[in-house]
C-alpha cells in the first residue's frame, strides 16, 4: 500500500474509517465524508444509485459510524442493494424511516426537501 494507515484510521478504499468514532450512534452531517453524503442523498432521490457496490460502500460507512445494524441509513442501503440484486420490491416503511433519519442527521430540515 502506498498510503500510510494508523491504528485509529483504517480503510480499504479512499473513505477513512475512524475507529474512535465507530458506532457512536450520533452522526452529524459535518461528520459524513462528501462521497458518502452524495451516495446517501442519492438513495433518497428519485434516481437512486444503481450500482450495488456503490450502495454497499455507503452501507458500510453508516454501519461503522452510525448505529450499527440498526442504523436507518445502513438498513435502507442494504434494502436498496437487495432490491437491485433481486429485482424485488423494496420495503416502503424502511424508506420512510431512512428519510426521517436523514432529517435528524441534518441533511434536510424536512423530509420533502430530500426528494
Amino acid at each position: 500500500m502506498s498510503q500510510q494507515q494508523s491504528p485509529d484510521n483504517v480503510s480499504i478504499d479512499e473513505i477513512p474509517v475512524d475507529i474512535d468514532n465507530t458506532q457512536s450512534a450520533e452522526v452529524e452531517s459535518a461528520d459524513v465524508p462528501d462521497e458518502i453524503e452524495s451516495i446517501t442523498r442519492g438513495l433518497a432521490s428519485e434516481h437512486p444509485p444503481t450500482n450495488p457496490l456503490v450502495v454497499l460502500k455507503a452501507a458500510r460507512w453508516w454501519y461503522l459510524h452510525g448505529k450499527g445494524g440498526t442504523d436507518p441509513a445502513f438498513q435502507w442501503a442494504i434494502e436498496w442493494a437487495r432490491h437491485l440484486a433481486t429485482d424485488t420490491p423494496s420495503d416502503v416503511e424502511r424508506f420512510d424511516e431512512f428519510l426521517e433519519y436523514l432529517v435528524t442527521v441534518g441533511f434536510a430540515d424536512e423530509r420533502h426537501e430530500l426528494r
